[in-house]
């Protein structure tokens, strides 16, 4: 039986074998926390990618049109440098207190940081300093994000009956869009009413104050997050930990390519692609923020669609046919290498349908491949090393090789991540096993 929990005790659940388990009404509260959660960092994290053509200038002039929106995208990366330094530091906590405490920590260090980079104060108004706020706010949510992501996922999964993880995957993929699809939606309605100049001049603050009030909710939903660790279950020491983790380190260096890989396609898609509309075509703002929108859109239906066709089927397949799917989608960005916002909608919108079938399940079957004593400190470090190395360049790398007229060789490097991250899957599988689903 399902156990009655206060949020320092223990789910625990029945084994299922004929057909999916029903959620307790307990388990429900505990995914919504989860899920929302999800939703913010995304929300927090995407918007600063977003707002980069307008964030570069008042942190960074210079006479050089692109060089701001450059300089704003590698502070964007530098934000992903950071994320194995919170999958070790924290993931080894998760794995020695329990997943709860840090699930609440990581969404107040979000939440201050965002906040302080609405009210920061401009290069015009305090000269360097301003930048340099800047990347320490990127730094510090970069440790936030690199437990906030995994884990999250990772405590889903726990928390959920057995065979229930493509629907977990179903769902916490449409929270992450659904944070997406909110700071599009945000950054085109402020755009739309306040206008070009005004965002440029301040209106780039408001989506960043919206977060910052956004995380209120998410810290009340996350206060009787139901604990998933039981004491036997929690690591005696941090050696023991990190014992484990080298024994599996196969897994770890797939778990960090089939999520780098994933994560670098997104970014490519959901921010590269939008900055080099503005920043290189000179597309108007408002109308790419509509088009990135009704990708959110896409985006966040899709998953949701693919959670629960997934539901109850080996993943392992799933992930395998959608990961060599992307391989020729990838290349849809070679047919925006001018002006024009059919072409820019065109590749935009046609990739999305194939990223969602990549960023649904990307996370549950990096859980998979480790076991739950190490769980939190595995997944969260393959998972910072490969979206710091993969996604967080991806954007930078994308709009500096088309400002050369080299697009195509973004594609390529994308596609062959993407045939490396099934090769080295398959052997972690097959010589570690995989310890959740199949």
């Amino acid at each position: 039986m399902t156990e009655i929990k206060t949020p320092d005790t223990v789910v625990a659940h029945p084994q299922q074998k004929t057909k999916p388990a029903r959620f307790s009404p307990e388990v429900r509260r505990g995914l919504l926390g989860l899920g929302v959660g999800n939703s913010m960092e995304w929300y927090d994290w995407m918007v600063f990618g977003l707002l980069s053509a307008f964030i570069g200038p008042s942190f960074f002039p210079s006479t050089d049109p692109l060089s701001p929106t450059l300089n704003a995208l590698a502070v964007f990366a530098v934000g992903f440098a950071f994320r194995p330094l919170g999958g070790v530091l924290l993931g080894t906590l998760a794995d020695r207190i329990g997943r709860r405490r840090i699930m609440l920590f990581s969404i107040m260090l979000m939440a201050g940081t965002t906040l302080i980079i609405a009210v920061c104060p401009t290069y015009e108004q305090i000269g360097p300093w301003a930048g340099i706020i800047l990347l320490a706010c990127r730094a510090l949510q970069g440790i936030s994000t690199g437990i906030e992501a995994p884990l999250n996922t990772s405590h889903a999964v726990e928390l959920a009956p057995e065979g229930r993880e493509g629907y977990i995957a179903g769902m916490m993929g449409f929270y992450v869009y659904v944070g997406i699809l909110l700071a599009s939606l945000v950054s085109y309605f402020s755009s739309l009413i306040l206008g070009g100049q005004i965002m440029a001049d301040w209106g780039w603050r408001v989506p960043f104050i919206v977060g910052a009030l956004f995380s209120v909710v998410v810290l009340y939903l996350r206060r009787a997050l139901p604990e998933t660790l039981s004491p036997e279950e929690k690591a005696e020491s941090s050696s023991a930990v990190w014992a484990d983790v080298r024994k599996r380190w196969l897994s770890v260096v797939a778990i960090m390519l089939v999520a780098g890989t994933a994560q670098a396609y997104n970014y490519a898609w959901s921010v590269g692609l939008p900055n080099a509309a503005r920043s290189s075509f000179n597309e108007d703002p408002t109308a790419v923020f509509a088009i990135t929108t009704i990708m959110g859109v896409i985006m966040m239906v899709g998953s949701w669609i693919v959670g629960k066709a997934a539901d109850g089927r080996q993943l392992s397949r799933w992930f395998i046919a959608t990961r060599l799917l992307a391989v020729p989608s990838v290349f849809l960005m070679l047919l925006y290498v001018q002006p024009g916002l059919a072409g820019f909608a065109f590749v935009l919108l046609g990739g999305s349908v194939v990223l969602v079938l990549n960023t649904t399940l990307y996370n549950v079957v990096s859980t998979s491949l480790m076991p739950k004593n190490s769980r939190g400190t595995g997944v969260a470090l393959g998972y910072g090393i490969g979206v710091a190395l993969f996604g967080g360049t991806a954007s930078y790398l994308l709009v500096w090789l088309q400002s050369l007229n080299l697009g195509w060789l973004f594609a390529v490097y994308i596609a062959a991540l993407c045939l490396l991250s099934v090769v080295i899957y398959l052997a972690a599988k097959r010589k570690n096993g995989v310890h959740i689903g199949s």
